[in-house]
C-alpha cells in the first residue's frame, strides 16, 4: 500500500482517543444491562470527589467492550484517598451507578463520597460508627457512597433499586446512597 499522505484512523485509534478523556464501565447485570441498553454502543460516568478535588467524566465501555486504560483512571479516582491506596474496582458496580444516573436524566456528576476503603480505614471508620459493615464492600473495590445536589437520597435510591445490580443503602440523615454490585439487597430510610 502506497502512503498517500492520509492517516487512517483504527477502531483501537478511536478507543485510544476516547480513554485519554474518558471513564465509564459495562453492565454485566441483566437489569441494568437493559437500562444502559438504549444509551447505544458507549457508556459513561461523573464524578467529583470533594476529598481530593479531582473530577472524572469519562467513557468507560465502548461497543461492547470495556476500555482497561479508563478502568485504570477510575481505580484511581476511586482510591483511598486517606492513605492513597487503590484496588481494581469491579466494573459491574460501575454499570450500576452508570444505569441509575441515566434514569435519574441528569447532568450533573455524582459526588464520590467513599469508594474503595482499607481495612484500616474501614476499621477506623467502623470504630467511629456503627454504620460501617465489618466486612464492607468497599474494601472490596464493589462499592461507592454517592450523592447528587439535584436529586434527593429517596430518588437516588428509587433508581439504584430498579437496576437490581446490588446493594442499595439509604442513608437520608448523612444525604447519599451507598450502591454496591453484592447480593440485591436494601436499607435505611
Amino acid at each position: 500500500m502506497a502512503d498517500t499522505g492520509k492517516s487512517v484512523i483504527s477502531r483501537r485509534g478511536i478507543l485510544g482517543i476516547f480513554a485519554a478523556t474518558a471513564v465509564v464501565a459495562a453492565p454485566t447485570y441483566s437489569n441494568a444491562f437493559g437500562l444502559l441498553r438504549g444509551a447505544g454502543d458507549v457508556r459513561r460516568i461523573r464524578m467529583y470527589s470533594g476529598r481530593t478535588g479531582e473530577s472524572i467524566d469519562t467513557i468507560y465501555w465502548i461497543e461492547g467492550e470495556y476500555i482497561p486504560e479508563v478502568l485504570k483512571e477510575i481505580n484511581h479516582f476511586m482510591r483511598d484517598w486517606r492513605n492513597d491506596q487503590t484496588l481494581k474496582m469491579d466494573a459491574r458496580n460501575f454499570d450500576v451507578m452508570a444505569a441509575a444516573h441515566r434514569l435519574m436524566d441528569v447532568n450533573e456528576p455524582y459526588m464520590l463520597l467513599s469508594g474503595y476503603r482499607s481495612p484500616a480505614t474501614n476499621a477506623m471508620l467502623r470504630s467511629k460508627s456503627s454504620g460501617v459493615a465489618k466486612n464492607s464492600l468497599h474494601m472490596k473495590g464493589q462499592a461507592a457512597d454517592l450523592r447528587l445536589k439535584s436529586r434527593s437520597v429517596g430518588q437516588m435510591a428509587r433508581a439504584a433499586k430498579a437496576c437490581s445490580g446490588g446493594g442499595v443503602g439509604t442513608y437520608s440523615r448523612s444525604n447519599f446512597v451507598h450502591m454496591d454490585c453484592g447480593p440485591v439487597r436494601t436499607w435505611g430510610g
